[in-house]
């Protein structure tokens, strides 16, 4: 597939446009390495922050499941859960950036595993949503990347041809998920890593 033939960009949001840092969250609230250790393994070990994302499940269900994992962290885990708006914050590249490929006549969505939770608490974090010309958020639609139908879906709602979109993405099964429903993709590194590359894949625009 020719580079030229590219006429839709699909970015991640968290990783991406916005900065995800769980580890330098939980470090605010619990100082105990112990704790943070089972905290993590209750919310990231269990399958259950990929629900929240999903968004079938209520939210107290989801923050009773954490528990159930790590009844001595609850106080903690309940704390956590209700500032979690603030494992999110704004990168000051990502408005530039859309803008920059926008430039170039080519659409400009995106594709993201994101609770309704996190966007209602920290709602300015993605205040580069007006910027772009659309997407899909997994809670919206019930589905998480690297689900071969997330990515059907989004083609399907914008009547996209796979192999004209280039997917940008942190996680490297979100890459390949893209890849094997025909995207192009660029696994990001940094912003000045992935910027260069869908550079070259532009032919040298954005």
């Amino acid at each position: 597939m020719s580079t030229a033939a590219i006429d839709t960009v699909i970015f991640d949001i968290g990783g991406v446009l916005a900065n995800f840092d769980w580890n330098g969250y939980v470090h605010r609230w619990v100082r105990d390495e112990r704790a943070i250790q089972e905290i993590n393994e209750a919310l990231w070990g269990t399958g259950l922050w990929d629900e929240l994302d999903r968004g079938v499940l209520s939210t107290e269900s989801i923050v009773e499941g954490f528990i159930a994992g790590a009844p001595r962290r609850e106080g903690e885990i309940r704390t956590l859960m209700e500032h979690v708006g603030g494992c999110v914050s704004r990168l000051d590249y990502a408005v530039p950036w859309i803008q920059s490929v926008k430039s170039t006549g080519r659409r400009v969505l995106f594709l993201s595993n994101y609770s309704r939770l996190i966007m209602d608490a920290n709602p300015g974090v993605l205040d580069f949503l007006p910027a772009l010309d659309g997407g899909v958020f997994s809670c919206d639609v019930k589905l998480l990347k690297p689900d071969r139908a997330i990515y059907a879906a989004l083609c399907e709602r914008y009547a996209l041809t796979p192999g004209r979109c280039v997917f940008i993405d942190d996680l490297e099964p979100n890459v390949q998920g893209a890849r094997d429903f025909g995207m192009q993709a660029i696994r990001f590194q940094s912003y000045e890593q992935a910027q260069e590359a869908l550079s070259a894949m532009l032919g040298g625009d954005a």
